[in-house]
């Protein structure tokens, strides 16, 4: 006997057998329970999720002979049951409005609706990939779609219902197919290689599920060919290496080192990657896979995988969704590029560019001089980061020197010549000095919590440390901050502008010519000059 397909040996024949369509089936079967059959139905949904399998299980219920009334699980061992199945009932017309979509087959098959059925109860037209139907079709269906005979039921399935014409769409009741979930359609896929007696690890049934993109039909496919491809069994490296796919952990090396700003260690992720052979666009889409997951990771905090929680843990959420940014920017520009290589390329020099680590780690020396009065001996030392559980936000590290710092004035001198960031200068720019006792500098933030990111921290202890040569314990607390550096950085450029102003309307050949000629001076016109 030949070789059966998973997709076609495990068609669903009746309700229960489909997968991830509750919905659905809860009601198809209400209204065949109720003897409520609607005269006309829309299937509509993406490849592989059950359309034409739902169209042939309804017209199996509608015929089936068990019953002396339509049933909601067909028999599907009684004649009618059976001549469907293969495709030889006289009461079930399949066909395919893809290869037969002009108005003589249109014709032809309407021709057959006056008739009586031949053994049913009913006459079920299914009319695959509707939406492919000519205007000229579709106006000969709309008259038997709204006043058809009592046992006549037309089934319209489609994977673009929008190209339905709004007068055939509201003859019809339109039922929505889901795509099939994740664990749903793995568990599905289990059940099939169980019983089948293959030998299977969970993460290839994973990988099939996730690329098959909530087709079942689409994953069944893949299961055979991932099959072949395992000589009988399901190993997760053989399913990657046909699918074209990567360990994850190899892409979340790539990003840790990304995070941390070592350019270096990013490329040597890469070529470890490179070393496995996949396309660069695959690539791609797996970073940006990897950067979704750990987005959600950072926000219901449930994934089973470790590499992503750990992931989640190393980036603060700003940085993970800037660089899910850019890799998606750098996706939709993929074929601009004059090779593959170099958009992949391109798009990690992006992510390393705008990483305030990174910028750490090429910044030039070009303020030493203004350092001189400051700058003490160098101390090699270790940074450390912890949190203070009795305060609202604090971080310290290590403590092991002194340095003058005494005011808010040395405060915001200091913060004028630091080396930071746009994204650092922004956070503690809003930041007020209280005081600095024992190697200990504390700052004060608004009563709103700043909730500053912990890459963009451990850029200005970074930055403090190597302005002074050893390290500075930082501590933040909640408080008053109108001496911030940015609030008096706002009230220097108030007082200029005020003193300006005041300047211009007190100057008297400025107003002899107003009064001269009548006129006026605009509001916000006036500008200091820098």
């Amino acid at each position: 006997m030949s070789y059966e397909v998973l997709a076609r040996k495990y068609r669903p024949s009746s309700f229960e057998e489909v997968v991830g369509q509750d919905h659905v089936i809860q009601a198809l079967s209400n209204s065949i329970l109720q003897d409520r059959i609607h005269q006309a139905f829309i299937f509509s949904g993406t490849r592989g999720v059950g359309k034409t399998t739902l169209g042939r299980i309804l017209a199996k219920c509608l015929n089936c002979s068990s019953s002396d009334k339509p049933v909601a699980v067909p028999c599907n061992e009684c004649t009618n049951c059976e001549e469907i199945k293969l495709g030889r009932s006289l009461d079930f017309y399949e066909q395919d409005a893809a290869s037969q979509r002009g108005i003589d087959a249109m014709k032809e098959l309407l021709q057959t609706v006056p008739q009586s059925t031949a053994n049913g109860r009913y006459k079920v037209y299914l009319l695959d990939e509707a939406h492919m139907l000519t205007t000229e079709s579709f106006n000969a269906l709309l008259k038997n779609l709204e006043e058809p005979p009592q046992h006549v039921v037309f089934i319209l399935a489609t994977t673009n219902p929008e190209k339905l014409p709004k007068t055939v769409q509201s003859r019809c009741l339109q039922l929505n197919l889901k795509t099939v979930g994740g664990t749903v359609l793995s568990n599905h896929l289990q059940k099939i290689l169980q019983s089948e007696n293959i030998n299977y690890d969970e993460e290839s049934v994973d990988l099939i599920s996730e690329a098959a993109s909530g087709s079942v039909r689409d994953a069944l496919t893949l299961l055979d060919q991932a099959i072949a491809h395992g000589s009988g069994a399901l190993k997760s490296n053989n399913v990657r290496e046909l699918l074209g796919t990567i360990d994850s952990s190899f892409l979340v090396a790539m990003v840790n080192a990304i995070i941390n700003g070592d350019g270096v260690g990013s490329y040597e992720a890469l070529s470890k990657i490179e070393e496995l052979s996949p396309e660069y666009d695959v690539i791609l889409k797996s970073l940006i896979s990897i950067l979704h997951k750990a987005s959600i990771e950072k926000v219901l905090n449930n994934s089973t995988d470790q590499d992503i929680k750990n992931l989640a843990a190393n980036i603060d959420e700003e940085f993970c969704q800037l660089l899910y940014e850019i890799a998606i920017n750098s996706y939709s520009k993929f074929n601009a590029h004059p090779s593959p290589k170099e958009a992949l390329e391109v798009c990690i020099l992006r992510m390393l560019a705008f990483n305030p680590i990174h910028k750490i780690e090429n910044k030039n020396t070009s303020n030493e001089t203004e350092k001189k009065n400051l700058k003490m001996p160098k101390i090699n030392t270790t940074n450390s980061i912890e949190k203070d559980s009795d305060s609202i936000k604090t971080r310290t590290v290590n403590l092991k020197d002194n340095c003058n710092l005494k005011n808010n004035s040395d405060w915001l001198e200091l913060f004028n010549l630091l080396s930071l960031s746009p994204f650092a200068r922004n956070y503690f720019g809003n930041l007020s000095f209280l005081s600095f006792e024992e190697s200990l500098l504390t700052l004060v933030e608004p009563n709103e919590e700043n909730n500053i990111p912990e890459n963009v921290f451990k850029e200005f202890q970074t930055v403090l440390n190597e302005y002074y040569g050893f390290e500075i314990a930082v501590e933040i607390k909640q408080g008053d901050n109108n001496n911030s550096p940015l609030n008096h950085k706002k009230k220097i450029e108030s007082d200029r502008q005020s003193k300006a102003e005041k300047d211009v309307l007190s100057d008297p050949s400025i107003q002899k010519f107003l009064d001269k000629y009548d006129g006026n001076i605009k509001d916000g016109s006036i500008k200091p000059v820098n």
